[in-house]
């Protein structure tokens, strides 16, 4: 597999040119049937390549279904709708194992938001579409539509578990002479990386907006996707919330001295980077492409800017531990897991809210649209 991606691209740069880094991670990433994601139903846990909160098990779900749910009831979300019906819709679902933890738990504990649910789960991958009816079991009645295009209107509530990290990023270098874009060519047989004019003028005024003048020599990623993405989604969202997981920085500290080469690294077996490796590329986001997860941390400024600029309201930015504590105060759960019987799911939520660990790594950015 990771052949016949690296082949798609060689044959692209002989074909077109060199590629952008957001060209070549898109077809890395996403080409139909070789792409890392689209060609596997589920990438993270235990046997994956890295791990998310949804792997520590159901509590995740748990406790955004409560904050879901709390977020129905105080908008009466869907409510002005024949019969009532609020939407949820999860971007970059896999094969749907974070929704069948929400809905789990919404049906035992907050029936009236389950009754009204209308789900709707975002998946590229055909290969994890393909589960979703599995993966939902006895809720599979309450999915609306499974799709790679979000729904044209949405009233409800859109989350999503690190998304943005996953979108194609270009990347960029300051030298002596002015901002310069790297690009993925081809030597001989060798997927090499070469220096070039930016691609587009949007990357400066990327930079420029969020008050950013790199150091000579210093690189860093632009993700002019995840503006456009988040632009469409304040478009779609006629009444409710966008709730965003992910890890990053404010722009002010991504693009500093503390990121001299940037973020994206790649991800494979729980193994981060390898770049002290013998043998390994200096550029490890260069090596089989198709067979490792790429990322790069997320430029909180600038996905809050495009939000607001887009018309929607910031409600909070908070790092995931102080998001679920307070869910964790106001759900009534602490009693519950106090129980005897309850030890895995205490040490889920420890694993959850630990400093250093997922819950100061990530954050959780909250919009509203058209709530008072």
């Amino acid at each position: 597999m990771d052949t016949d991606c690296r082949a798609l691209i060689v044959e692209r740069v002989r074909q077109r040119g060199p590629l952008t880094v957001a060209a070549y991670m898109d077809l890395a990433l996403y080409a139909p049937g070789i792409g890392y994601y689209a060609r596997a139903v589920q990438r993270s846990g235990r046997t994956g390549d890295f791990f998310t909160s949804v792997d520590v098990g159901p509590l995740f779900g748990t406790l955004l279904a409560s904050h879901f749910a709390e977020l129905w009831s105080t908008a009466r979300l869907g409510a002005d709708r024949t019969p009532p019906q609020v939407d949820l819709v999860e971007v970059a679902a896999g094969n749907g194992r974070l929704s069948r933890d929400v809905l789990d738990a919404a049906a035992r504990r907050h029936q009236g938001f389950y009754e009204s649910m209308a789900l709707h789960l975002i998946e590229r991958s055909d290969a994890a579409r393909a589960a979703h009816g599995s993966t939902l079991g006895p809720h599979v009645n309450k999915l609306a539509t499974s799709s790679a295009e979000l729904p044209p209107r949405v009233e409800g509530i859109l989350f999503a578990n690190e998304l943005l990290d996953a979108l194609p990023v270009h990347l960029v270098q300051m030298t002596a002479s002015g901002l310069a874009e790297v690009y993925v060519d081809v030597d001989g047989d060798h997927v090499v990386e070469r220096l070039g004019p930016p691609s587009t003028p949007a990357l400066a005024a990327y930079l420029e907006a969020a008050g950013i003048v790199l150091d000579t020599g210093t690189r860093g990623e632009i993700n002019l996707n995840a503006v456009a993405w988040i632009t469409d989604v304040a478009r779609r969202l006629t009444r409710g919330y966008l709730l965003l997981i992910d890890y990053g920085y404010e722009a002010a500290e991504l693009y500093s001295a503390a990121h001299p080469t940037g973020t994206l690294s790649t991800f494979h077996r729980h193994v981060v980077d390898a770049r002290t490796q013998p043998g390994r590329a200096a550029r490890p986001w260069l090596e089989e492409p198709g067979t490792r997860d790429l990322t790069s941390h997320v430029d909180l400024t600038s996905v809050r800017v495009a939000a607001e600029h887009a018309g929607l309201t910031t409600v909070r930015i908070v790092d995931q531990t102080r998001f679920l504590l307070g869910i964790v105060e106001r759900s009534g759960l602490v009693p519950e897991l106090s129980s005897p019987d309850r030890l895995q799911e205490r040490l889920a939520l420890k694993t959850l809210l630990i400093p250093g660990g997922l819950g100061s790594t990530h954050k959780v950015l909250v919009f509203a649209k058209g709530i008072d």
